[in-house]
């Protein structure tokens, strides 16, 4: 028969597993949340050319993104925009006419490739587990601090991740942010807000590469509920002692 001291020290440990167990779940969700599509330049200018790189991890456990559908907004409109071949994928552009032509070396141009798609071979795409970068080039970059690229992401069971919310200043990312790219001045000094963008950018580089976890705020948070449950069992098994003496006393 059960000591009554030791029935709420069996509760105790019953609810601390569970708030540990809660913990990890809402790490484990919040960092599944924040590998998006993102899209960074090493050389992207406002008013001149540059390389997109489009990094896109595939979140599925059972299935491979097969499809990726790059938008460019009218507002990010290129005179000039090049694709990257990528082994094992086919692309396809789509064009639109221009509200106002813009003219680029004395040529007037009326249409902007508003749309790049990536297919993947038959059997082939972007397992589960895995990332993969897809990259355009052109300019010149519209005059702006930053622009929004609305991306599609299509799995091969057929379900889509759309990448499309915009991010407003001074509040949260949404769910499913479209990525953003921060523009270098003309001057070469960075346009307001940059930093951060880069901030976040840069985490998102070090995920992907697999970075310690314990430099990401989810691996902080894993940490914390790991020691709170370790200082917990610490106080059970001080109680449980303590209890042992009185009985024996």
């Amino acid at each position: 028969m059960s000591h009554p001291i030791l029935r709420p020290l069996a509760r105790a440990g019953v609810v601390l597993a569970a708030a540990l167990a809660a913990l990890v779940a809402s790490v484990v969700v919040a960092t599944g949340a924040s590998a998006h599509v993102t899209v960074s330049s090493d050389d992207a200018v406002a008013g001149g050319y540059g390389k997109l790189t489009f990094r896109v991890p595939n979140e599925s456990d059972t299935a491979s993104t097969v499809a990726l559908r790059i938008s460019v907004p009218a507002d990010a409109a290129m005179a000039s925009l090049q694709v990257q071949p990528v082994p094992g994928w086919t692309v396809s552009t789509t064009s639109a006419q221009l509200d106002e032509p813009v003219t680029v070396h004395g040529q007037e141009i009326g249409d902007h490739v508003s749309v790049v798609e990536f297919r993947a071979d038959a059997g082939g795409g972007i397992a589960p587990g895995q990332f993969q970068e897809f990259s355009l080039s052109g300019g010149p970059f519209p005059d702006a601090d930053s622009l929004s690229y609305p991306v599609v992401q299509t799995y091969s069971d057929g379900t889509e991740s759309a990448w499309i919310e915009p991010t407003v200043d001074g509040e949260a990312e949404p769910e499913s942010p479209a990525p953003v790219l921060s523009l270098t001045a003309a001057d070469g000094d960075t346009a307001d807000g940059d930093t951060a963008a880069a901030t976040g950018t840069a985490a998102a580089d070090g995920h992907a590469h697999g970075d310690p976890v314990s430099d990401q705020p989810a691996g902080l948070a894993l940490f914390l509920a790991i020691l709170a449950l370790a200082v917990g069992l610490a106080g059970v098994v001080l109680g449980y002692r303590a209890g042992r003496r009185t009985v024996s006393s």
